[in-house]
């Protein structure tokens, strides 16, 4: 068995985040394939991040007001946008009006990917309804996220991830029993609608690239993806007719696994997934007495008696501080870790030099701490080619790249279609130099 790495002391020696350049000659593999995202907010900004990461040119179709997430401000910075909204484009287009749909239009027929998160039948009463897209490009994959899907008895209800993290059943299995349900603290049913989106427009580039076949509308809703990560749940209920209860950070299918507390008030997590493990855990901390204990000799006398079972490894680790803890267990093989705030993952070592995060320019910032493109290929690796961008920056430039000629945008612009640059938001800064 490979050695267990507990990780590194709880106070790390400061480390600083590598500083990177904008990898703006970096190709990708997605390289050729043109994404318009008409999405707002999380999820499916998260279908097109994927794919601006590997190289497709994701051009974001705002409106005049802007994606919400720039307003998304932490200490008047939006940093939610600086990361879901790099590697990609600006064009601010009022699609209120005609000429803005039918720029839309010729745009639709040079791309080979649409996403757009509006209520079903909104996209279909602006003009731009499946049956009108792929009229104008029929291989054009369609990318459709809502909070209910396109068809079913919600399908007109608004929908936040918060609802698909209620009514998926997440809530109700995540904190402790004698508490409330607890919902995450971060966009999950966003961020795993957006990645089973992503995946889904592969999928459907890949029909069409394969078998020279038409493009087709994908319908990812925000409860679908998340209920399915949710695991076997409905085959437990009918093979047990019980309902699970919140167990805190204890697991349903081994023991021992928990967050344990140390001796300096800090958190360790150990989990124990197989037999040996866990047989190591008790040797480890001198009790080979309970490997053959009746209430712990199975994983199954394991879970039965799990409370028991945590108390003795508990009143272990609470006597030993977080490096005492880190340092012994890793020394005994058994799989133990840091339970991190994020000043601490910015410091660890496997953060910094596997570049996890890594710091880019950025005008308001000076440099911006992000994450890494994920996942990580060896042949042909994505890359963080271009910082989120001002509203309407690339207007001019999409445009002429379409066949616009200077006097059309500038009527474009005169008429309200066109919209931006806005005041006061000049263009990103050239951070490539």
């Amino acid at each position: 068995m490979a050695k267990a790495n507990a990780g590194p002391s709880s106070t790390p020696a400061p480390r600083a985040l590598k500083r990177r350049r904008f990898a703006t000659g970096a190709r990708g593999p997605l390289r050729g394939v043109r994404v318009l995202d008409l999405s707002r907010v999380v999820a499916g900004n998260m279908v097109s991040l994927a794919l601006a990461d590997f190289g497709a040119e994701v051009i974001k179709v705002e409106t005049p007001d802007g994606d919400a997430l720039r307003d998304w401000l932490v200490n008047g910075v939006p940093t939610n946008w600086k990361v879901y909204a790099r590697n990609k484009k600006s064009l601010c287009l009022n699609l209120r009006r005609p000429e803005a749909i039918e720029v839309l239009l010729s745009l639709v027929e040079r791309a080979q990917v649409l996403i757009e998160n509006y209520r079903p039948g909104t996209l279909e009463k602006m003009g731009l309804g499946p049956d009108v897209l792929h009229a104008r490009n029929p291989k054009l994959v369609l990318v459709r996220v809502t909070g209910w899907g396109q068809d079913g008895p919600y399908r007109h209800k608004p929908g936040f991830g918060t609802l698909a993290e209620g009514m998926s059943g997440f809530a109700a299995l995540n904190g402790f029993q004698d508490r409330e349900p607890v919902l995450p603290p971060m966009q999950l049913a966003d961020c795993t609608a957006g990645l089973y989106g992503a995946f889904a427009t592969m999928v459907a580039l890949r029909e069409v690239e394969v078998t020279g076949g038409a493009g087709q509308s994908i319908d990812v809703s925000l409860f679908d993806p998340l209920f399915s990560v949710m695991g076997p749940q409905a085959a437990s209920y009918r093979a047990s007719g019980r309902l699970r209860s919140r167990t805190g950070s204890r697991s349903t299918t081994a023991a021992p696994r928990n967050a344990y507390r140390t001796r300096d008030e800090r958190w360790v997590c150990l989990s124990a997934s197989t037999q040996a493990m866990a047989e190591r855990v008790l040797r480890s901390i001198g009790r080979p007495d309970l490997v053959d204990d009746p209430r712990f000799r199975t994983n199954a006398d394991r879970l039965r008696h799990s409370a028991e079972l945590d108390a003795v490894i508990g009143a272990f680790i609470a006597g030993r501080t977080l490096d005492e803890n880190l340092a012994f267990f890793e020394r005994e093989e058994v799989t133990v870790g840091p339970i991190y705030d994020i000043s601490q993952i910015m410091q660890d070592p496997y953060v910094v030099e596997r570049e996890v995060l890594a710091e880019y320019p950025d005008a308001d910032m000076g440099q911006v701490p992000m994450h890494c493109v994920v996942p990580r290929l060896s042949a042909t690796p994505g890359a963080i080619r271009l910082p989120a961008p001002a509203l309407g920056e690339h207007n001019d430039a999409i445009l002429a790249d379409a066949g616009f000629d200077p006097s059309r945008i500038a009527a474009l612009r005169a008429s309200g279609a066109l919209v931006g640059p806005a005041p006061g938001k000049p263009p990103a800064a050239d951070c490539s130099a």
